[in-house]
């Protein structure tokens, strides 16, 4: 396994508990990182601590779409270890697997809000820590979806073609800093996700991957842990593909 350096940084991992935050957070604690989980669901957070059993492991539960709450759990990690280096946002629900005219009204504001009101949310708060500290790292976990669009998935594709925009946005306003602003857009992976899918879309977005299977978290995670060190001094407002062959640009 390549070693990247995270030694004395601190890392907040949104959605950490499982999936991909879970295996980003297992892979920054390897590289020497101080990694606090973000996540809403108290059951999954004990037992990602139980799974990965380090002291540099804290946690906070967190409401992303709540902007004061966000800033007020910045400020205390602040507090409690004197800078935040890297944020990544990865936190995110599918919604449901139906048509745009069927889509309910509710269930479009729900998953536009947690997928991309809530990264809106976490760079508005975190880049001023980040500025005063005059380093960072932002990852925003994207999707294949927002590049390709996926049918009876119209919220979850508008949401994650949102969060390229922001990060394109961003990491050109922060260009003459020491801070990097990168998304990564993944085709699907098996993990609890897909409990939110249909067996058709699943088997949908499988048909669309040329190499016939699913990405590994752990790829994933190694992405995003060279997008979150100093050796990236250079790429930013960048998006990463991780399709399987999927991505056309």
């Amino acid at each position: 396994m390549i070693k990247f350096d995270l030694n004395n940084r601190v890392a907040v991992v949104t959605g950490g508990a499982q999936g991909f935050g879970l295996a980003i957070t297992k892979r920054f604690i390897e590289a020497g990182a101080k990694v606090i989980i973000w996540d809403i669901d108290e059951i999954e957070v004990k037992k990602a601590i139980n799974k990965v059993k380090s002291e540099n492991l804290n946690h906070q539960i967190v409401d992303v779409t709540d902007f004061d709450v966000v800033h007020k759990n910045l400020e205390e990690i602040e507090r409690n270890y004197g800078k935040i280096d890297i944020f990544i946002n990865n936190a995110g629900i599918t919604g449901t697997n139906t048509t745009v005219a069927d889509y309910p009204l509710d269930e479009w504001k729900k998953v536009i809000n947690v997928n991309l009101n809530s990264i809106f949310y976490c760079c508005k708060a975190v880049v001023p820590f980040m500025m005063k500290n005059e380093y960072g790292r932002i990852v925003n976990i994207s999707s294949i979806a927002g590049k390709e669009g996926n049918p009876n998935a119209s919220a979850y594709s508008t949401s994650k073609a949102g969060v390229i925009g922001l990060t394109k946005s961003l990491g050109k306003e922060l260009a003459n800093k020491n801070i990097a602003v990168n998304c990564v857009t993944p085709a699907a992976a098996k993990t609890r996700i897909f409990e939110q899918m249909t067996e058709e879309h699943i088997n949908y977005m499988l048909s669309k991957i040329p190499r016939n299977k699913f990405a590994k978290v752990e790829e994933l995670a190694s992405l995003v842990t060279w997008l979150a060190s100093e050796e990236n001094s250079f790429s930013t407002a960048a998006v990463f593909d991780l399709s399987g062959g999927r991505a056309t640009y």
